[in-house]
């Protein structure tokens, strides 16, 4: 006589849903955040067997449906964790300005020697030789050392028989394009401060204020003399060194350099006083009369 005994039938019967009570411990942990799915009273209804097969097939399904939501509702919560603390512009590319006064403050002493004596070898160079001789001698020199390096790289990659393709693939490959969003910049800034530079000469050449065309009147007349004792190559020369010290010295002794500078401003400013009580079709007039 066949047994009554419900929980005969199921024993009887494989699991349909590949977990036991040890795999519901490990998935659902207390304090995991996720007691709010109702999972223990189907798991229990399961255990105990009330209903018939496909009834319990059918829980197993839901439960086994509803652990992997869970799943993938924690790998959500967990990815939402990580975008918070993540820039959505990506890491900042290295701005030129910046780099630019890392340089002339001497910030990466290596990276600023290396650029400062390659222009001081240059601008020499140009002093010295024509041009032309500069740029060929140069490109002269850049094509030795990378033919060299390719032929060594070459023969290095013979006598190890590896195969590790052209040493300078990643520049062959670099995009080297100018992109148009980055001339329209650069035009932009070059005609704002060409703008700025021929509405500031017709200014002074018009005498639109006579105290600055004064002053740069007694501007021109200095530097004729600067030009008659200096060539331009010397004087291009200077101001490379003067861009790449001045800034440095100011840093390190800006309190020592402003007192001084302070006292020098008030004695100027002393001397127009005196001259504009002098003369004083000198004072700037004001633009709102």
């Amino acid at each position: 006589m066949a047994s009554t005994n419900p929980s005969n039938q199921f024993d009887n019967q494989p699991e349909s849903s590949g977990y036991g009570n040890d795999d519901f411990e490990k998935l659902d942990p207390p304090g995991s955040g996720f007691e709010h799915d109702n999972l223990e009273g189907e798991e229990l209804d399961y255990q105990s067997g009330i209903g018939s097969s496909d009834e319990v097939q059918l829980r197993a399904k839901k439960i086994k449906c509803k652990f992997q939501r869970k799943g993938i509702y924690k790998s959500l919560v967990d990815f939402g964790s990580w975008l918070k603390g993540v820039d959505p512009r990506g890491e900042k590319k290295e701005d030129s300005t910046q780099f630019l006064k890392d340089l002339i403050y001497w910030r990466d002493v290596k990276k600023t020697g290396v650029v400062f004596g390659s222009l001081l070898l240059i601008l020499v160079s140009l002093a010295i030789f024509s041009v032309l001789s500069v740029i060929a001698y140069l490109s002269l020199a850049v094509l030795t050392v990378t033919f060299s390096f390719v032929v060594y790289k070459k023969i290095m990659a013979a006598v190890q028989k590896s195969n590790d393709g052209h040493p300078f693939k990643p520049f062959l490959e670099m995009d080297i394009s100018l992109s148009e969003s980055k001339l329209k910049s650069v035009i932009q800034s070059v005609l704002k401060n060409v703008n700025c530079l021929t509405h500031e000469l017709r200014r002074l050449f018009l005498i639109e204020d006579i105290v600055d065309s004064i002053k740069f009147g007694l501007l021109l007349w200095v530097l004729t003399y600067i030009g008659s004792w200096f060539s331009g190559m010397f004087l291009i020369i200077l101001d490379i060194v003067l861009l790449f010290t001045v800034p440095k010295v100011y840093e390190t002794y800006q309190v020592q350099i402003d007192n001084y500078i302070g006292l020098a401003k008030a004695q100027v400013n002393n001397i127009i006083t005196i001259i504009q009580s002098k003369l004083p079709f000198l004072k700037k007039k004001d633009k709102s009369q």
